[in-house]
């Protein structure tokens, strides 16, 4: 947090804005890791190009290496004053001339992009990016109820550049139970590139998936159905008409592999990545993954979270332009349940 907190200091606040660090202090004697965290100051003199603007809107363009939520709780804690007095709402509005100050206080969040070192596999590594095959069980990134112990927190501890990229070079995610390949930016640049080349759908990125019943005499199917929130459990995410319900267009090419009367074993093509995709489409197929209670499935062959391995990862690096192809190998945990249940599965040869 302190080397966080470092960088920010220093950034430059938006033009029209004068930013300066008060003071700050560190008491490394206190036990309670928040209670003794770094405390810093900030000012910022309002101009006249943001005089009559909320004071929330002000704060997240002049405090803008901050996540939103992180200065709206911070508004509610008491910690922002305007002119000497403490401000509550969010919707006061400022006026040339005016001084804000704001005490940037450690929270739950704030606090958890701490290093913590754990075994992550590398499957490529460059000066710009590497992929790693996440195993299942790993969160990506710290949230209510996991603010340690996430690929995050492992990524900080192993590169010293990933301390210098927002969300440590995140850009994208697995859910916690789903295994396979991530790529990971170890610079802005290429972080922007990479982000850039996932919304053109310029990544290819696929799945094998274990699913429910037998998959039928075609072996191809493609489904094109938009995804948004289950207006039945606010939990799920479920196939939405966009006249009823809000949500985004999702698509997915499903080929089987392999299977027999009960169970069946398909690669998944993404060419969106909305949350629970491939979930949500299996399910609406009638085929839910196996130990995927949410979507339901349900515990199998010794699976006890959702049988889905993110296999294949294919992309033109955004630097050398190379073309990368990249693969992981079935997880033990699924390969078992394919031997219990007598079905094959022939890896790509680069395995």
């Amino acid at each position: 947090m302190a080397a966080q907190r470092k960088q920010a200091s220093q950034a430059p606040a938006p033009q029209g804005l004068v930013s300066s660090v008060v003071d700050q202090s560190w008491d490394e004697g206190a036990e309670d890791a928040i209670a003794g965290a770094e405390v810093e100051q900030r000012e910022l003199l309002v101009s006249a190009e943001h005089h009559g603007q909320r004071v929330d809107k002000v704060l997240a363009q002049g405090v803008s290496e901050f996540s939103r939520s992180y200065l709206q709780q911070l508004l509610a804690d008491g910690a922002v004053t305007l002119n000497g007095k403490v401000l509550a709402k969010p919707s006061v509005k400022v006026a040339v001339g005016d001084r804000l100050r704001v005490e940037m206080r450690p929270t739950q969040q704030s606090m958890a992009f701490q290093p913590e070192a754990m075994d992550l596999q590398v499957v490529y590594e460059d000066e710009d990016l590497l992929v790693i095959n996440k195993p299942a069980g790993l969160v990506v990134h710290p949230a209510p109820g996991n603010w340690t112990g996430t690929l995050l927190n492992g990524l900080l501890a192993r590169d010293e550049k990933a301390r210098q990229v927002p969300r440590a070079g995140i850009v994208h995610r697995l859910d916690k139970d789903t295994s396979g390949l991530m790529v990971v930016a170890r610079n802005r640049s290429t972080m922007d590139a990479l982000i850039k080349m996932i919304a053109a759908r310029d990544v290819s990125r696929q799945y094998l998936a274990l699913a429910h019943k037998e998959w039928g005499a075609r072996k191809r199917r493609e489904v094109d159905a938009p995804i948004g929130r289950d207006p039945r459990n606010r939990l799920r995410m479920a196939v939405v008409d966009l006249n009823l319900h809000p949500g985004k267009a999702a698509r997915t090419d499903f080929d089987w592999l392999a299977g027999d009367a009960s169970h069946s074993l398909v690669r998944c093509t993404l060419h969106t990545g909305r949350t629970h995709q491939i979930r949500v489409h299996m399910a609406s197929l009638g085929h839910p993954l196996v130990a995927d209670a949410l979507y339901g499935g349900h515990a199998e062959g010794g699976l006890e979270r959702q049988a889905l391995h993110a296999f294949r990862l294919a992309f033109a690096h955004p630097v050398t332009h190379r073309p990368l192809e990249l693969y992981a190998p079935l997880p033990q945990d699924m390969a078992g349940a394919l031997d219990l249940w007598g079905l094959r599965y022939n890896p790509p040869e680069s395995l």
